[in-house]
């Protein structure tokens, strides 16, 4: 048998200024680690907080409508082109409060999900 020489580590020489091993917001999130639920459970609730104000803005708005006409029953009796102002308001009114409401939960959205891939990048 011969005598062999004992195993040697090479490794590189450490940098000047470099610290502990940094560990990524991506790295935490793919070993499903605690602190990447943490993260994800903060998008998460920032979605979920976004949603609920988009729609209870539109509720309160689209709530508003009939209210209205409760408080103020002369617009009831009001017709522009031979077409019942409340008709009017439910009817063409409506369907640009959601077009606006969705296009701002789309922009807001993106923007929070912009932010966590910022967090992932910079990470």
């Amino acid at each position: 048998m011969e005598n062999r020489p004992p195993r040697v580590r090479v490794t590189a020489p450490a940098r000047p200024g470099s610290a502990a091993p940094v560990f990524p917001v991506a790295r935490e999130l793919d070993e499903q680690t605690e602190v990447g639920e943490v993260f994800l459970s903060s998008l998460i609730r920032s979605q979920l907080r976004l949603a609920l104000v988009v729609a209870g803005g539109f509720g309160l708005i689209l709530l508003g409508v009939p209210l209205l006409l409760a408080a103020v029953p002369q617009i009831g009796e009001l017709a522009a082109f031979g077409i019942p102002v409340p008709w009017l308001l439910l009817g063409l009114g409506v369907y640009p409060l959601v077009i606006v409401s969705g296009a701002l939960y789309v922009r807001s959205a993106n923007r929070n999900e912009a932010r966590f891939q910022d967090l992932l990048d910079d990470a």
